[in-house]
């Protein structure tokens, strides 16, 4: 039986204090804040879904953690922060009063920016075992997020989501363990490479990026990148590129359609960038090629 693994609003009924701050409900993806105030305690919290990042605002006090039966101890304070994994169990004890914020990041937040980092496939992320964590960084970007949370604002959501990622980087570059999966010698299968080249061809006047071809795919971003160039020769954007330059060409071809109207429906963002775009692959204008067609 798989362990059940507790949310950031179900801590409250084991760790009880004065709530601060709260991250809105919806709009913020791989990323939750709420903060504290809290008196001295000794409590076992069970293991939590979310990797937590806790940033201590507020007070200085002794501070006894054990995760598996194993206690570290050190001082915390204003600046400090702690790190704890997600799915631990661990027991807290401290007597001191306390404001802190805890930032919780979610496993896929963690492994995505993981694997964007390393272009590797991720099996497993842990934070290291880590009372006090001296790094101004982490305490920074803790605050900025938690600063989002309280008054937020136009961009909030683009905020919080570079925000979350720059969080992330500096834990996975100095405060966690990491574990990869060994790569993988195929590329696309052949029903993963068709349904991929039928989505182009089919929305190829509108704007493909690279998740949405993933997605298509039921991969990663990065496995499928990788896998993609694997099968085709070629990346996800030269593949789409390709594709509209020739799109683009059909239609010179074969139709009077005006130069705007054939960028349009080729994907580019207007003539200009359908000249650009294929002057550089073709060798001539648009209107060169529809002449000697």
């Amino acid at each position: 039986m798989t362990e059940l693994l507790i949310r950031p609003d179900d801590l409250p009924a084991w760790l009880p204090g004065t709530p601060t701050v709260r991250s809105p409900e919806q709009d913020w993806k791989g990323v939750t804040v709420r903060g504290y105030r809290y008196g001295g305690s000794d409590v076992e919290v069970p293991p939590l879904r979310d990797h937590v990042v806790v940033a201590y605002r507020r007070g200085t006090t002794p501070m006894r953690r054990s995760i598996d039966g194993t206690w570290t101890a050190d001082t915390v304070g204003p600046g400090d922060v702690s790190l704890l994994t997600r799915a631990v169990a661990s027991h807290w004890v401290w007597p001191g009063e306390i404001e802190v914020v805890h930032v919780y990041l979610t496993a896929d937040e963690v492994a995505t920016t993981c694997q964007e980092m390393y272009d590797r496939d991720v099996s497993d992320v842990a934070l290291r075992d880590e009372v006090r964590v001296d790094d101004p960084a982490i305490h920074r970007t803790a605050m900025l997020i938690a600063r989002e949370a309280a008054g937020g604002g136009a961009g909030s959501r683009l905020l919080v989501d570079a925000l979350a990622c720059q969080l992330a980087v500096h834990i996975l570059r100095g405060h966690a363990d990491v574990a990869f999966t060994e790569p993988e010698a195929g590329g696309l299968t052949s029903a993963q490479e068709r349904t991929v080249r039928d989505f182009v061809e089919e929305n190829l006047h509108e704007r493909i990026s690279l998740d949405d071809l993933a997605a298509v795919a039921r991969l990663s971003r990065c496995r499928f990148a990788r896998h993609f160039r694997r099968s085709t020769g070629t990346s996800p954007h030269e593949f789409v590129v390709d594709r509209r330059v020739l799109r683009a060409k059909t239609l010179l071809m074969r139709t009077a359609i005006p130069l705007p109207d054939v960028a349009f429906r080729c994907g580019f963002a207007d003539q200009s960038h359908l000249t650009r775009v294929f002057r550089a692959r073709v060798g001539v204008t648009p209107g060169r090629f529809r002449a000697g067609a």
